[in-house]
């Protein structure tokens, strides 16, 4: 931290001329690098402002696809549909009828990702305290299961992603622009053909794959028809209750998922106070020395651009599903392209705290650990080549004081610790959630 420390001795006597211009009755303290953190954000990104996330009801801040505009209507509608087990109607054994729903592996006690290893939708059972306690259920095989060989992406800060998942395969404009010839039709893929932005698109697929149902009956015979018409006012009424409809709803809500009371926000918005001082070391080292922001950037601090990191995949016993070569290559999987293969989707920062297990295969446990492994730099997968390795991957020479300041910016100050505003109350059903099989009902006090 030479350099961090030499620009704060240079500042500290301009901050003490400040302070000594307060009034004796001001209690606010300021901690002399914040004024480096602020004019090396500046530096980097023209203003503070630029790293700032809206609030969840400026819908004409958020990111929105040009095809689906976030109105009030459809985040209220996609809100319920998401956490609703009620339309987990196609399961492959009849015993998880109405058992799962997408929140199952994206709930708010986890940062909207799964509380385990390797999310379950349909053949699990349990919740635990914070979806830790998920298990698959004995009576399922490997091929009835609904699982990802790969770790669950979040939904947090989805609004600054044109393409999802951790090879980009979903998303029919930007990133994705040139891949048309691996939008495999009688695949999810092909979903990219119609047009819609990564989030769409995932959700499009995403109910399908997750063998969830949009029924009319259904729908017209419940609270959800009300919640439709006032969200898709101008769409026909025999077209009005589809999946597609449903699916932009889904999607509309995923965008306004947004951890803008972070202690970090808090402080762009010009709450000094929101962080102390090793925060602000550890942020001062992520946006300079630890060159972090070369990747993660924005107000998400995530990336649209893939790289080869070495880590490994999914594996182990604990692991439910083969993690087939695809997977294993990355945005090379999804491209065909072997400059792509080992690559991955830099990933968003925000609310890691509830999360154990980091990486696409989930190799670190810790933030510290991953930090630790960036640090040093060695790739610990040895099937990637070393061609695959991403120059960017050097060692930082990091000190153990650096790499503490560090995870306390990412673990703390990157933490909204109040997520739960998202959750519906109840839902129109009335179901449990976001399982409803009975052990996660007695986890979850809903008897």
């Amino acid at each position: 931290m030479k350099r961090l420390r030499n620009r704060v001795f240079v500042i500290t006597g301009v901050m003490t001329v400040l302070m000594s211009c307060a009034s004796d009755n001001d209690n606010y303290e300021p901690i002399p690098s914040q004024g480096i953190l602020e004019s090396r954000i500046i530096e980097l990104y023209g203003s503070k402002e630029a790293l700032i996330q809206p609030l969840s009801t400026d819908f004409n801040l958020i990111p929105n696809d040009p095809n689906n505009p976030i109105t009030e209507a459809k985040v209220a509608l996609g809100q319920m549909l998401f956490h609703e087990t009620g339309i987990a109607m196609n399961p492959n054994i009849d015993e998880s009828m109405q058992m799962y729903s997408c929140a199952s592996c994206h709930h708010a006690k986890a940062g909207f990702q799964s509380g385990i290893l390797q999310g379950i939708g349909e053949g699990g059972n349990g919740f635990g305290i914070n979806g830790e306690g998920r298990f698959k259920n004995p009576l399922y095989a490997e091929s009835d299961l609904d699982v990802q060989p790969i770790r669950t992406p979040t939904t947090l800060n989805v609004a600054y992603q044109d393409v999802m998942l951790w090879n980009g395969q979903f998303g029919g404009t930007g990133t994705n622009q040139g891949t048309e010839a691996n939008w495999t039709v009688g695949t999810p893929k092909e979903h990219n053909n119609l047009g819609f932005e990564g989030v769409e698109t995932q959700a499009i697929a995403g109910l399908d794959v997750h063998r969830m149902t949009i029924d009319q009956d259904f729908i017209q015979n419940s609270a959800y028809k009300d919640m439709f018409d006032e969200a898709f006012p101008n769409i026909a009424v025999p077209q009005r209750y589809s999946k597609l409809n449903a699916a932009l709803a889904v999607a509309a809500y995923e965008r306004i998922l947004l951890p803008n009371q972070a202690p970090f926000q808090q402080w762009l918005n010009g709450n000094e106070n929101a962080l102390n001082e090793q925060e602000i070391d550890g942020a001062l080292l992520f946006f300079d020395d630890a060159k972090c922001y070369s990747c993660h950037s924005g107000p998400a601090l995530n990336g649209m651009d893939f790289y080869g990191l070495g880590m490994k995949d999914l594996a182990g016993d604990d692991v439910l599903t083969l993690i087939d070569a695809g997977t294993k290559r990355g945005r090379g999987g999804f491209t065909n392209n072997p400059e792509d293969d080992y690559k991955f989707k830099t990933p968003q920062l925000y609310n890691l705290k509830d999360v154990t297990f980091f990486g696409h295969g989930g190799s670190f446990q810790s933030i510290e650990a991953i930090i630790r492994y960036k640090n040093n730099a060695v790739s610990e997968n040895q099937e990637v080549p070393s061609g695959q390795i991403s120059p960017l991957f050097t060692p930082l020479n990091l000190t153990d004081e650096d790499i503490e300041a560090i995870t306390a910016f990412l673990e703390n100050a990157l933490y909204d610790s109040n997520l739960q505003r998202y959750v519906p109350e109840e839902l129109p059903t009335g179901n449990c959630f976001p399982n409803a099989d009975p052990m996660s009902a007695q986890d979850m006090g809903c008897d």
